[in-house]
């Protein structure tokens, strides 16, 4: 699926289940409490904290779908087509990182 269907399913969502959107800032505090379980899971998980077995269970997937999810939500309320952003973005990126990564001393 592509971001600009990924936005039209969020929104159909929103219509049939989510009754309407919630505001931009209260989406934002969304987005902000969703990033924040990705990143207890990846510095658990995957950094130096001690895993509780309570979040032993944690999907990272699902936690990651939840912010794609609050990031599309933003997107349609405020009318940004995030395909074309994105595509727009890599193409900046693409020209402007091509060589910069493979120069750097630090990644070999």
């Amino acid at each position: 699926m592509d971001i600009k269907n990924a936005q039209q399913e969020v929104d159909n969502w929103i219509k049939e289940h989510g009754v309407r959107y919630f505001n931009e800032l209260t989406n934002m505090a969304q987005l902000t409490e969703e990033v924040g379980e990705v990143a207890r899971i990846i510095a658990r998980r995957y950094g130096e904290q001690s895993e509780k077995e309570s979040d032993k269970a944690k999907d990272l997937g699902e936690e990651l779908a939840d912010v794609v999810f609050v990031v599309l939500c933003l997107a349609n309320q405020t009318g940004v087509d995030l395909q074309a952003a994105f595509d727009k973005k890599m193409d900046i990126k693409a020209k402007r990182d091509h060589d910069r990564h493979h120069n750097n001393e630090k990644l070999k």
